[in-house]
Formats: structure tokens, C-alpha cells, sequence
């Protein structure tokens, strides 16, 4: 036996060079069995164990055993051999194991249980017999640990240890490690300021669940600190980590400063804003808030506790000097602190109108008066004033002088009012006041010379303003026909027949009211025979169109009466239209059997159609000229 100690220990120094070691040989030193030391599987992997041998020259294997060993024991379990190339097991046989071609031991699904010593022996006959071991390792990666946070704030004022957090990694093989990171740099107990209580459960399954709580003092500045844990394990031969999800702590703090300020459209709060007021405190919880006016001593609105007074539709009575107090519960001395802000409320009045004479008398103002109109407004910055009448800017100021009134100064006058605003548009308001001025009519007549012919009926036409109403009368008899119109306008139109008195005399149209009375005279001059068109510029629109519409009525009685008398020589045989041949159209001179149409007119052609009075009264047809149809046989 000490030779072959002696030659396994050789091939043993030289296995170690080549990682493997020698196993005890038998009775022929150059028998020798190769095995790994170590072997990592993964739970529920396969795993393959080595065996191989060498053997002597001319020799053979005649079996190959393989045994486990719990580690630390001397005890052998045969699991499976091989015998002249067949496979048996022991009872009960385990169909997880099996032999491969090679002689190595494979172990399907591994589990915890399968984490032994492994022996391969081989007999090699007369030869004798060698045998080597190999560690089988198992392992599994352990799943992400999970942080379960305190439900509850951290006060910075606590003189004691706080819970922070839990860290918990589950099954994992074999036992892993936890460690706890702030801001990246891993925590290490001092029994002062962080305690780590770490915690180990061996599950049912053999796994391992790993646990560590962390407690610590915290400080204002750990409000924004990143905390989390992560677990080291073993996995085949590896080091290998996995952290968990990152998370803050609440940590409460007293408040330490408070900001007042005023949420609101623009730079500058005007009448109608909706306005904000927002207190805000450093400290964590917010603490509760009390906001109120100065100067009514009372919390204004509702929900004035989360910091906010919310003011909608503001006016002028809103501005005054805002107060917001605090009281933090996080502040052991309970000091109360305050900040204040003033809100401005820009405003414009409506403005008011006075004038001379008072503004009663404006709506009866005489011919000829003076009146002077001031427009006054208050607001809370500068104002700019102007007037305007119908849309039109008249006057820029706030005064307005109507001097030397009369009937066309009458109407509505707007006083408007500006506000600039920095950065928003500006704020205007207007106000109306009427102006009538009581004057002697206006009278408006479309034509001052009218081109008449004795004897024809003619309508001429006044219109007059005034205030008060005006009668509106006539120097000639006619039939008179008045219409009373929008605002003080009345209209009157008369028609009558023309005399030579009154081609001599003319036509006067008098307005009168209580306040005088105002004349407008037609003159009537002779239309002449025979004048060029253009002296017929003075007819209306009305007339011209008169004139078109005969003209296309008598057009159209021409080509009834020409139809007519095609259709009659049609029926005589006179006309050949759509029979065969030619026949020639001449002028020779006229036979018994031919008819002549022929229309007359000894009117210029552009008076050939009607012709109408100079009012548009239309005239007789025996005054249009001659027209007749000679139809010869």
C-alpha cells in the first residue's frame, strides 16, 4: 500500500497542475481516476459530474460505480453503476441519475438535496481498482428585493432611532446578503445614528429568504437622499447583486420661512380679475394657514387653510393688505409665523357728464346757444378722455364746446374713457348724452330747376328737419302726399299741372314750426322740341326705366306682327322654305300680289319709344308719332 501511496501521490502533483486530483489506486500503479473538485449547477438545471480514467496498456475497465457522500461524513451511498456497458441502480432507482457513454454521472432537474460529495470508482479487473471525488454545488439566483416603507412621516425632531424601511430578497441559494445604500454609498451600522437589523428564514423548499430593517436619525437635508437595498449572492462560481426600487423618506420638518404672493392675469389686477392668494411654507407637513384682511380681522374664504383665498369677479373694495399666519405642529416651540402682502385693485368709474346749461336742458337747446359738456371719471391710475359722435372722434379732453348750435349739432355724444394698462389692454368705459337743438326748419329739395312743358302733370318733392315738428305747405293746388319718416325728418311730395302762371311764378315749398319758418323755391323753365339728349339729364331713374320697358314691349308687338305675316304668306304659297331649289330674293318693283310692311315714325330714334313728362307721367300715345302696316295684296 505505500508504494502505491507513494506513486498516487506523484500523480496527484501533477493532476493539481491540470486542476484535477488523484484517487487511491489498486494493485497496478498506472491505473488513475480524473475528477474536477468542484461542480456548480443551477436549481433545476442539469448537471454533469466527470469521471475519467486512464488505462493500462493491453487493459479495459470492468466496472464503473458512482456513490454519494453527505459532506463531513465518511459514508458512501451507491447510487448507479455500470457493468460491461449496462447501467443498473439499487432500489429504489432514481430516474433523475444516469450514466453517459463517457462514464460521467448526469443529474437531471437539481435540486438543494443534490449538493454532495461525489465518487467515481473504476475497476479495471486484474489490474485493480481507482477511484476520485467531486464537490457538487447548487445554487439560485435569489428574486429582487422588495422595500416596505414606513406609513408614517419621519420628524426630524425625534430623539430616537425611526424606522426607515424593510428590505426583503426571497429564495435564494445559497444565503445571500443584504446592504443598504443612501445616495449610492452603502450604510454601515454605528449603534448611534443607522441601526441595521438584518433577519434569516430557511424556507420549506431548503431556499433562503434574507431580511434587513434599517433605522436612522434624519435630517432636513434627507428629504431628497435616494434609499434603497441590494442583495449579493453566489450564482455558479459568480458574484452577482441586485438592487431594489429606489424611494425617499417623508421626513417632517418645521416650517422655517412663508411666501405671500398674488396669482393673477396680468402684471397689474384690474375690476373683474379673477385673483389668487397663495401663502406657501418650507415645512413638511404644510402646516395650516389662516389668511384674512387686515382690516376685517376674519379668514375671508373658504379653504383659506390649504393656503389658498381665491377672490373671483374682484372689485375696488377687495384692495387692502392681506395677512397669512401659520402654525406648524412640527415646531416644538409652537412659534407662529406671519407674512403679509397688499393687493391693488385697479378700477375705472363710469363716467359723469355735466354741462352748461345743466344736462336737463340740453334736449332743449335754441338756435344759436352755447353749451359746454365736462366728462369727468375717477380710476386708479391716469385717464384719458375723448368724445365722439356716431363712431367719429370729435374732440380729444374732457371738455366739449358746442357753440352757435343748430339743428345739425343735434344727436348723441359718447365721453370715453381710457385707463392704460402695462401689459394688458387698456380699461375704457363710455357714457351717452343726448343734444337736441329746437331750431327753425331744414329744408332738402332734389332739384332747384325743373324742365317742364305747359300742360303736363308734374310731382316735385320736399323733405324738411326739425325739432320741434314741422307742417310743410305748398304755394300751388295739387294733391298734396306727406310721409313722416325716422328721427325728425318729414317728407311731402305735391302733384299738379303746369300752367304758364306757373312756368312764370315757380313753385315754393314752405317748412314751418313754432320756431320760424324756412322756403325753398322750384323754378319751371320751357322744355324745348327737338332738344338733344342731353337735355335730358334732369329725368330720375325711375323715368329712364320707364322708357326701356316700353321700348322692349313695343319690340316685342313687332316681332308678333311680323310672325303674323310670315305665317299668312306662308299659307298664300308665298314663302318656299324647306322646298327643293333656289329662289332669289331682288327688289324690283312691288306687284298687286306683294305685301309691304312698313313702320313709321317721324320721332328722333332715341325718342322713339314713350315719352314721359318731366316727373315721369307718361304721355298719350298719339304724342308717340305715326306707326302703321301697309299690307298691299
Amino acid at each position: 500500500m505505500s508504494r502505491c501511496r507513494l506513486a498516487s501521490f506523484a500523480r496527484a502533483c501533477l493532476l493539481l497542475l491540470a486542476g484535477c486530483c488523484c484517487s487511491r489506486g489498486g494493485a497496478d500503479s498506472n491505473v488513475a481516476v480524473y475528477m474536477p473538485d468542484l461542480v456548480e449547477a443551477k436549481l433545476g438545471d442539469t448537471a454533469i459530474i466527470k469521471c475519467e480514467f486512464a488505462l493500462p496498456e493491453n487493459g479495459s475497465y470492468v466496472y464503473v460505480n458512482w456513490y454519494s457522500m453527505e459532506k463531513g461524513k465518511m459514508e458512501r451511498k451507491k447510487l448507479i453503476y455500470m457493468v460491461q456497458g449496462k447501467e443498473h441502480q439499487d432500489e429504489p432507482p432514481n430516474d433523475r441519475l444516469s450514466i453517459t457513454p463517457d462514464f460521467f454521472l448526469k443529474i437531471n432537474k437539481v435540486v438543494l438535496q443534490d449538493a454532495k460529495n461525489y465518487v467515481c470508482q473504476v475497476g479495471f479487473g486484474m489490474h485493480g481498482v481507482a477511484e476520485n471525488r467531486s464537490e457538487l454545488r447548487v445554487s439560485k439566483a435569489p428574486e429582487k428585493p422588495e422595500i416596505q416603507r414606513t406609513n408614517r412621516g419621519i420628524s426630524t425632531g425625534d430623539p430616537h432611532l425611526s424606522e426607515i424601511a424593510t428590505c426583503t430578497s426571497r429564495n435564494g441559494y445559497p444565503t445571500p446578503t443584504l446592504t443598504w445604500y443612501k445616495d449610492g454609498v452603502p450604510l454601515k451600522m454605528d449603534g448611534n445614528e443607522i441601526e441595521i437589523r438584518p433577519g434569516l428564514i430557511k424556507e420549506s423548499s431548503g431556499l433562503w429568504t434574507v431580511r434587513s430593517t434599517l433605522s436612522a436619525k434624519v435630517t432636513k437635508e434627507d428629504r431628497s437622499a435616494e434609499f434603497y437595498c441590494q442583495v449579493s449572492y453566489t450564482l455558479m462560481g459568480n458574484n452577482k447583486t441586485s438592487k431594489s426600487d429606489s424611494f425617499k423618506v417623508d421626513v417632517h420638518y418645521p416650517s422655517e420661512s412663508l411666501r405671500f404672493v398674488i396669482d393673477a392675469p396680468g402684471p397689474d389686477v384690474k375690476e373683474g380679475d379673477n385673483v389668487t392668494l397663495r401663502c406657501e411654507a418650507d415645512g413638511n407637513p404644510p402646516p395650516l394657514y389662516t389668511l384674512y384682511r387686515m382690516e376685517e380681522e376674519e379668514v375671508s374664504e373658504q379653504g383659506s387653510e390649504q393656503g389658498f383665498l381665491h377672490l373671483y369677479n374682484i372689485n375696488k373694495e377687495r384692495s387692502g393688505v392681506y395677512l397669512c399666519k401659520v402654525l406648524d405642529l412640527q415646531d416644538v416651540t409652537l412659534e407662529e409665523l406671519t407674512a403679509n402682502v397688499t393687493l391693488l385693485v385697479n378700477y375705472l368709474d363710469e363716467p359723469v357728464i355735466t354741462s352748461v346749461p345743466p344736462v336737463t336742458s340740453l334736449r332743449q337747446l335754441q338756435e344759436g346757444e352755447d353749451a359746454l359738456l365736462t366728462c369727468n371719471a375717477t380710476g386708479s391710475k391716469p385717464l384719458a378722455f375723448h368724445w365722439e359722435k356716431k363712431g367719429r372722434v370729435i374732440e380729444k379732453g374732457n371738455l366739449l364746446n358746442l357753440t352757435n348750435v343748430g339743428f345739425d349739432t343735434s344727436g348723441k355724444y359718447t365721453c370715453v374713457v381710457e385707463m392704460p394698462m402695462p401689459g394688458t389692454p387698456a380699461v375704457s368705459r363710455s357714457k351717452q348724452v343726448q343734444v337736441t337743438v329746437h331750431a327753425k326748419p331744414v329744408l332738402v329739395a332734389r332739384k332747384e330747376v325743373v324742365h317742364v312743358q305747359s300742360g303736363e302733370m308734374v310731382n316735385l318733392t320736399c323733405t324738411g328737419y326739425s325739432t320741434p315738428p314741422l307742417l310743410i305747405s305748398w304755394s300751388v293746388n295739387g294733391s298734396v302726399f306727406t310721409s313722416v319718416m325716422q328721427g325728425h325728418q318729414r317728407n311731402s311730395t305735391v302733384l299738379f299741372q303746369v300752367t304758364e302762371a306757373l312756368l312764370e311764378s315757380g313753385v315754393n315749398c314752405t317748412a314751418k314750426n313754432r320756431m320760424g319758418t324756412t322756403q325753398h323755391h322750384f323754378m319751371l323753365a320751357q322744355r324745348q322740341e327737338g332738344r338733344s339728349p342731353n337735355a335730358k339729364t334732369e329725368q330720375t331713374a325711375q323715368e329712364s326705366k320707364g322708357v326701356i320697358i316700353v321700348a322692349v314691349v313695343i319690340c316685342i308687338l313687332v316681332i308678333a306682327v311680323l310672325g303674323a305675316v310670315l305665317y299668312f304668306l306662308h299659307k298664300k304659297g308665298k314663302l318656299t322654305c324647306g322646298r327643293s331649289g333656289k329662289q332669289e330674293i331682288t327688289k324690283p318693283e312691288a306687284h298687286k300680289d306683294e305685301i309691304v310692311v312698313e313702320v313709321k315714325s317721324d320721332k328722333l330714334p332715341e325718342e322713339a319709344g314713350l315719352l314721359q313728362g318731366a316727373n315721369g307721367e307718361k304721355r298719350s300715345a298719339g304724342d308717340q308719332g305715326e306707326k302703321y302696316i301697309d299690307l298691299r295684296n
